[in-house]
């Protein structure tokens, strides 16, 4: 019988236990407007989601009191100011434009909330003390059971994104591939070119890292200022495509065309027979749905949709039969 040396039997055990000790953690930036919508999330994720460590709310520090019940055991609630510099701060509430809030600076012109939030993602990423993050907006809702295990470092984690998408018809979209490059040092692809936006995006904690250190080496600016100087970009946008064009840390993802999450775009709003009919529609693969705010569909429809699915759901196979089919995968 051979016997390993007791070096390597300590490096082998503190390795599984890193590997144990770094399940993924779920991220959600959130803010006042979509408490209601939060609440189904945080639900269905408590009933639908295993093997994650921790589900971060990153919301506005004036919001905090809202979202402060949603505390557990897993879940917790962080004030946008412990990750944002000191130089960027919130405008009153009463100062808004079309319901949004803003943040302002002596820097940059003054941002919105909907940047703010992305800027939160990159630096929770960076600075919480997890490896792998699941990042998932508010108006997400899980409706089949989703387990995080296989994503937690050191396994390689998906980057989701759809080659040849963007189009001279989506000019938004375009132009954040274009300033996805400047701000990496990159030259500009031209279109049609992948894009990176969905829904369910994982990320890697020291790539986020080494793509917030190329924006400060490019710019000669602390990452955000940059961003604020910027405004019209995508957070996804850049992270696919600093991966995509680095050859260390491409190795850290798998690539995948499916985020796994049913979507609707439409400006109009879905009774319960509309929303259960997109659920019906769903690939087996898909865990979640994502209803556009701005669509108005109300979350009472939304909730009672769900139930009726959860009325009609097919029963999940034990834990003992999930693990040996797993096993003959």
């Amino acid at each position: 019988m051979t016997h390993e040396p007791a070096e390597t039997i300590a490096l082998n055990v503190a390795a599984r236990e890193t590997r144990e000790m770094n399940p993924v953690a779920l991220l959600t930036p959130t803010y006042g407007r979509d408490l209601e919508l939060c609440r189904l999330l945080c639900e269905s994720v408590d009933r639908h989601v295993t093997s994650f460590s921790k589900h971060y709310l990153l919301v506005p520090d004036a919001d905090l009191s809202l979202f402060s019940h949603f505390e557990s055991e897993r879940r917790e609630v962080i004030p946008a100011s412990r990750f944002l510099p000191h130089w960027l701060r919130p405008l009153p509430r009463v100062i808004q434009r079309k319901r949004r809030q803003y943040w302002w600076s002596f820097r940059t012109k003054p941002v919105s909330g909907w940047h703010v939030q992305q800027y939160l993602k990159i630096a929770a990423t960076m600075s919480l003390p997890y490896e792998r993050y699941c990042i998932l907006d508010s108006d997400i809702v899980f409706f089949r059971d989703f387990d995080l295990s296989q994503f937690q470092f050191p396994n390689p984690i998906p980057l989701f994104g759809l080659p040849d998408e963007v189009v001279a018809a989506q000019p938004r979209h375009s132009r954040w591939v274009e300033t996805s490059h400047e701000l990496l040092g990159l030259p500009v692809p031209p279109l049609p070119a992948s894009d990176f936006i969905g829904h369910i995006i994982f990320w890697d904690r020291q790539t986020t890292a080494a793509m917030v250190a190329q924006i400060e080496a490019v710019t000669n600016l602390h990452w955000i200022e940059a961003l604020c100087r910027t405004r019209e970009f995508s957070e996804y946008m850049l992270y696919g495509y600093f991966v995509q064009n680095n050859v260390r840390f491409s190795s850290v993802h798998r690539p995948t065309s499916s985020t796994q999450c049913v979507s609707y775009w439409e400006q109009l709003k879905l009774n319960k027979d509309e929303l259960n009919e997109l659920l019906r529609r769903a690939n087996k693969d898909d865990v979640a749905f994502s209803i556009a705010s701005f669509s108005g569909t109300p979350v009472e429809t939304i909730r009672a949709a769900m139930k009726e699915h959860e009325a009609t759901r097919t029963p999940q196979p034990s834990s003992k039969q999930t693990a040996r089919r797993g096993a003959l995968c």
